[in-house]
């Protein structure tokens, strides 16, 4: 018969909800990728059908970036003040009706009307898409304690391969069977029901109803953020708390100016913090290099499969998932290698960044499709680079164990706002190098460059890996 220690230990073992919780992550960001992706596998159909040129196909590519850029600031500002669970329903919600939207661009027609249309509501996809990432962030951070952060972070982080390998071969039969529409009118739909599970499913720690004290106690010790991700409320502010300001800032001030500031949207003293750091900013410039690999696999590589390999819509579809089953198994051994090598050395600078450096090693392999022809010798190169891009992307684990605990959302939003000018500048640097060469072997060279930038941008600038202390003056 066991005794009352024993019995204590078994009844005080953590509970798994935070695994249910970065399942949701992963299923959500699985979506997320997947609409953006929707237009590579249509693009070929949809192309042909508005006349569209390489070059303007790239702008539309590019459309969703522009949007899904400028919104990370606000986004992140609205993760800090109303919390992720309330804001990324809204966002995924959103985004699903503007992904819909888009099948019935076809019934405009050809003309110059169908292709605004397409632009703008590529543009909204990417303001509501916007909060995304930084909230997985946020929520990994709050969730998870930190000698688990690397693989929960590479979990929905591989979710953007997932996608691929799930969803291309689906797509790629729509376009085949039913026209590129259905493209649209089917992830819309499945993006609607995804934001009303994630009602049911998704909480903060402390409001989840079914989480037990021994896991709360037990994350929480280990370094997670169990009260950031509640929403911010304003507070009553005590006479003694006001006369403490008064003397801290030399000055007398009023309530009312007082809960204005703690509000300010955003903190643009912190931000400037944040851009000064040189840690943080050879981090953005990596991600913005890692993030070019991911564009150029969810916007021309169908297209590549194609036009380059001739390769038919359908086997295209079914194809590209290969490379994406690599990437999502890169992705999960990437972050579990990160946390063993922390669990053993103890040292997080070296934990993080030896899965990126190789990882970025093995995205530059990509070149060698330009002296192949052999299509499976192509399709085995690739995977290896996608592999390589999904170990390599540990980018949201380096933000969960740098960002301040203040400002957690916005440090993520600035981080994939760098990130993200990828997704505007990619597809539109390969447009213009297809259109005035003829051929994507200059579109590999320039991807492969980025995995080297990203590399010794880790190696060079980024030091350290800590987390950043914010000077409150």
């Amino acid at each position: 018969m066991p005794d009352i220690a024993t019995t204590m230990a078994i009844t005080d073992k953590p509970g798994r909800i935070r695994y249910l919780i970065v399942f949701m992550l992963f299923v959500v960001t699985m979506v997320n990728y997947a609409d953006r992706a929707t237009i590579s596998i249509a693009g070929p159909a949809l192309s042909k059908d508005l006349g569209l040129s390489a070059v303007q196909m790239g702008y539309v590519f590019s459309a969703f970036g522009w949007s899904y850029v400028i919104a990370q600031i606000p986004g992140g500002w609205l993760l800090d003040r109303f919390g992720s669970r309330t804001v990324y329903f809204w966002s995924i919600f959103i985004w699903s009706i503007f992904t819909l939207l888009q099948g019935s661009i076809g019934l405009l027609g050809s003309g110059a009307a169908a292709v605004v249309t397409l632009f703008t509501l590529r543009l909204l996809v990417g303001l509501a898409e916007a909060p995304s990432f930084p909230a997985n962030g946020r929520i990994v951070a709050a969730w998870f304690p930190s000698n688990e952060r690397g693989t929960a972070s590479a979990i929905f982080n591989s979710a953007q391969y997932f996608a691929t390998a799930l969803f291309a071969p689906i797509m790629g039969w729509l376009v085949y069977s039913y026209g590129w529409p259905s493209v649209f009118y089917f992830m819309g739909i499945v993006g609607i029901l995804v934001s009303l599970i994630w009602l049911k499913t998704v909480y903060s720690p402390k409001d989840h109803p079914s989480l037990k004290p021994a896991e709360l106690d037990y994350i929480e010790k280990g370094g997670a953020l169990v009260d950031m991700d509640r929403p911010k409320t304003e507070k009553h502010i005590t006479r003694a708390e006001l006369e403490l300001d008064y003397v801290e800032r030399g000055g007398l001030r009023t309530m009312n100016t007082r809960s204005e500031d703690r509000h300010n949207a955003p903190r643009w003293g912190f931000i400037k913090q944040l851009l000064t750091n040189r840690m943080l900013l050879g981090v953005y410039v990596a991600q913005y290099c890692i993030t070019t690999l991911t564009y150029f696999f969810l916007t021309w590589f169908p297209v590549y499969l194609v036009q380059q390999r001739g390769m038919s819509i359908l086997n295209a579809g079914f194809i590209a998932s290969i490379p994406a089953i690599c990437g999502f198994i890169g992705g999960v051994l990437g972050g579990v290698l990160s946390d063993a090598l922390l669990r053993k050395t103890g040292s997080l600078t070296l934990a993080r960044k030896t899965p990126i450096v190789l990882g970025m090693l093995m995205s530059m392999s990509m070149i060698l499709c330009n002296y192949v022809d052999a299509q499976w010798l192509v399709v085995g190169i690739m995977a290896l680079a996608f592999f390589g891009k999904g170990f390599g992307a540990l980018g949201w684990a380096v933000v969960s164990d740098t960002s301040p605990k203040e400002i957690a959302g916005l440090s993520g939003a600035l981080f994939n706002t760098f990130g993200n000018i990828a997704s505007i500048t990619t597809p539109i640097v390969i447009g213009y190098i297809i259109q005035n060469t003829g051929s994507f072997n200059g579109a590999l060279v320039f991807v492969g460059a980025n995995a080297l930038v990203a590399m010794l941008s880790y190696l060079l600038i980024v030091g350290e890996i800590r987390r950043v202390e914010l000077t409150k003056a």
